[in-house]
């Protein structure tokens, strides 16, 4: 018979690519992993794990096995929860960008915590490209993310339901001259730039653009925080991209569309495959409500495609007793 604890360092080995780092990130030795991995080889009585130099990889097999682990595991979970009653309860795991953790999900967590005492949620931030490795590596259960980050691996292992569109702006200090109508990206090829810490979504984002403009933007700061690239920005000494969802109206800057419109598919993203909790199916309703949004986010109606990949600090609702 599988053993569940083996099925998960198996399913993360596949996310995190070494035995070293799953071992760091469930706080174990690298040969105590090394010897329940062999041990799965010996359950399944399939070779799962080959070694490349002084580093293993997964076979075919052990690739096939991790796919379906994840799967299984959340089988599992969804029978436990069933077992303790059809009310949602439990821990769901959100990660999410900045812009999303106070626009969507603490809403949706405080809706929850007045509506189902026995659920909890815990909120993490993730940016784009570190939320579906999270999900796939069952440190998430859903994510608010991005179907536009380019760099997601895509595949049929994810289902993403969409939340809203969100357009990307220029933004400046309030008191700077501006010329009237759209931004045109060429003609702030000479100003000083804020950006984000890369590999990040607007980070690449931004060097695309300027780049696609004609220039190789000026960065004289990278925050991976958007409250301090606003106070940068408020205070003249940069100019930034970001997502409208970002702009904090406690700043006082200036935001202008793009001549050339550049928008971003927010969207809940889950794992599917196998049967959801009751809890995981009640964040997911929560996150589909409608929410008071900045001028200019459109909110999605709610829709679900079953089949298509999406591409700090912590918050606890409901804390268990």
């Amino acid at each position: 018979m599988l053993n569940p604890w083996r099925l998960r360092l198996l399913s993360r080995l596949a996310v995190l690519g070494t035995v070293r780092a799953v071992a760091q990130d469930v706080n174990l030795s690298a040969s105590t992993v090394s010897h329940q991995l062999a041990l799965l080889e010996t359950e399944t009585r399939t070779r799962l794990l080959e070694r490349t130099g002084r580093r293993v990889r997964l076979t075919p097999a052990g690739e096939k096995l991790a796919r379906q682990a994840r799967a299984i595991l959340d089988h599992l979970d969804a029978v436990e929860a069933e077992l303790r009653g059809g009310e949602p309860a439990g821990l769901v795991r959100i990660g999410a960008f900045q812009s999303a953790i106070h626009t969507f999900a603490v809403p949706a967590a405080t809706r929850l915590a007045q509506t189902y005492p026995r659920l909890e949620t815990e909120l993490a931030e993730r940016e784009p490209h570190e939320s579906v490795p999270a999900l796939r590596a069952g440190d998430s259960d859903v994510v608010i993310t991005t179907t536009d980050f380019a760099d997601l691996p895509l595949g049929p292992d994810l289902e993403i339901i969409r939340l809203a569109t969100d357009p990307i702006v220029l933004v400046t200090a309030l008191d700077r001259p501006e010329p009237p109508g759209p931004a045109v990206l060429a003609d702030y090829a000479g100003e000083p730039w804020a950006l984000d810490i890369p590999p990040s979504y607007m980070a690449n984002l931004t060097l695309r653009l300027c780049r696609e403009s004609g220039f190789e933007p000026r960065v004289v700061c990278r925050f991976s925080n958007y409250l301090m690239t606003l106070q940068h920005v408020e205070a003249g000494l940069s100019i930034a991209l970001l997502p409208g969802l970002a702009v904090d109206p406690r700043y006082r800057v200036a935001t202008k569309a793009l001549a050339t419109p550049v928008t971003r598919t927010i969207v809940a993203v889950t794992r599917c495959g196998s049967p959801r909790r009751a809890a995981v199916n009640a964040v997911l309703d929560a996150l589909r409500q409608p929410v008071e949004l900045p001028a200019d986010v459109e909110q999605a109606q709610p829709t679900r495609s079953a089949t298509i990949s999406a591409a700090g600090a912590m918050f606890r609702s409901n804390p268990a007793d």
